[in-house]
């Protein structure tokens, strides 16, 4: 007996049946396009940095910051997923994020680390938690439920440091919160890290594409904390739970089409609360992460994340992938002007490069003006690295918005967000 199977309709052989896992990691055409993104993205950063020679754009210590100003953007934006996915648009991200950062300070301060992920995942919690009451409960309009949590947040946090940290025997004030009594510990890849710094010494040597690798590696491998690489992993793992389960159908069900979801038996308003709620613990990790980055709660720590992991979140399509490019992109950008201000002027020949094969898979699709704004856009990018040796400090500190803005404005496709999205449902009305 043949053990190849054949498809009835067409008599061909037909795929094996793959899990999961088996999809995302080895499945067909979008994985392929994954690994040959990233090898072109590779290859041409590593032109950009041998043209312009700038070697800060591939160095270690950049990328390794790329990481972490990426992370509570990221970790923001997967917030805004899951909740927009079933339904609720989620503003409040930025205050929720807020939320995060005080009760990672005010848990960490007394107990460490462990407790400082517990206090700000729960207060992000609390935030998402208003947020659903207001929204899924009562019906306000979910724009206003999240502006109002912005403003509300600020102030709750505000309070609450003036009660606790004013004449508090163990520091802070009115603006921040005592030191952490820890911090988590770093983790390294055994095989690209210990031992020989073979990847730093290919690094050093410059090489056309080797040592831009190296340098990648080797920023992203040492000493990353359990918070990235939570972090990270959560990112294949939300695509997996939405879009590979049966859970995931029903929840962005609840966004697409609540009614007829209702109508099969789905609990709406369960799935909802469900969603929303994570949408508050994941900004609050997000919070978290930068309480660990500073090793201490301040005041406006956040600095608008959560509305950029909102951009990103939009730009990305709704998607996972796309949303932690959208991080990725800022959190470089970001990182550079930090690192090296000077190297800023050679992200300019990497946008206009980004932005011309925007432009010829524009046209390809037959969106001309998309096409048309990519080349000019790009050529001003282009005469600007031609001409200008360094940006004035408020420009460079504007770089990473700027370029996010750039490049994921002009390279989205036709935007879908969820047909329900944003609607106040109720159940056996219309």
């Amino acid at each position: 007996m043949s053990t190849v199977a054949t498809s009835r309709a067409t008599g061909q052989p037909s795929r094996p049946a793959r899990g999961p896992l088996g999809e995302l990691f080895l499945g067909g055409g979008r994985a392929r396009r994954l690994l040959w993104l990233a090898l072109g993205g590779l290859v041409l950063l590593s032109a950009v940095r041998v043209i312009s020679g700038e070697d800060a754009l591939t160095s270690s210590s950049v990328m390794s910051a790329a990481l972490l100003l990426a992370v509570p953007i990221g970790l923001a934006g997967l917030g805004g997923l899951f909740s927009e996915r079933a339904g609720v648009v989620n503003i409040g991200l930025e205050g929720m994020m807020i939320l995060g950062t005080w009760g990672a300070g005010w848990a960490g301060y007394q107990w460490g680390w462990a407790a400082a992920i517990a206090g700000g995942v729960l207060f992000g919690a609390l935030g998402g938690l208003l947020h659903a009451v207001a929204t899924v409960t009562f019906g306000v309009d979910h724009v206003v439920s999240g502006v109002a949590i912005n403003i509300l947040a600020a102030g709750i946090v505000r309070f609450l440091s003036e009660l606790l940290y004013t004449d508090n025997p163990a520091g802070g004030g009115v603006t921040q919160s005592p030191a952490l009594a820890s911090e988590p510990p770093g983790v390294s890849l055994p095989i690209l890290s210990s031992g020989p710094d073979l990847l730093g010494d290919l690094e050093r040597k410059h090489w056309f594409l080797l040592s831009d690798l190296a340098g990648i590696l080797r920023g992203i491998t040492n000493e990353v904390g359990l918070v990235t690489i939570l972090a990270v992993l959560l990112i294949p793992a939300t695509y997996l739970l939405l879009w590979r389960t049966a859970f995931g159908l029903r929840l962005r069900s609840c966004g697409e089409n609540p009614w007829a979801a209702d109508s099969l038996g789905v609990p709406v308003y369960r799935l909802k609360y469900f969603a929303v709620i994570v949408s508050g613990m994941l900004a609050g990790l997000g919070g978290v992460f930068l309480v660990f980055i500073a090793g201490i709660y301040r005041e406006n720590q956040t600095n608008g994340r959560g509305f950029i992991g909102l951009a990103a979140l939009i730009f990305g399509n709704w998607r996972p992938g796309g949303l932690a490019a959208g991080a990725g992109l800022f959190g470089f950008s970001d990182a550079l002007q930090l690192r090296r201000p000077e190297a800023v002027v050679a992200l300019l020949l990497l946008v206009a490069v980004l932005l011309f094969a925007i432009a010829v898979r524009q046209a390809l699709r037959g969106r001309r003006w998309q096409a048309l704004g990519a080349v000019v856009v790009g050529g001003l990018a282009l005469l600007g690295f031609m001409v200008i040796d360094k940006l004035p400090p408020g420009i460079v500190s504007f770089t990473p918005h700027l370029t996010t803005l750039l490049v994921l404005s002009l390279a989205s496709q036709r935007l879908r967000m969820p047909k329900a999205d944003g609607l106040v449902y109720r159940r056996g009305e219309s």
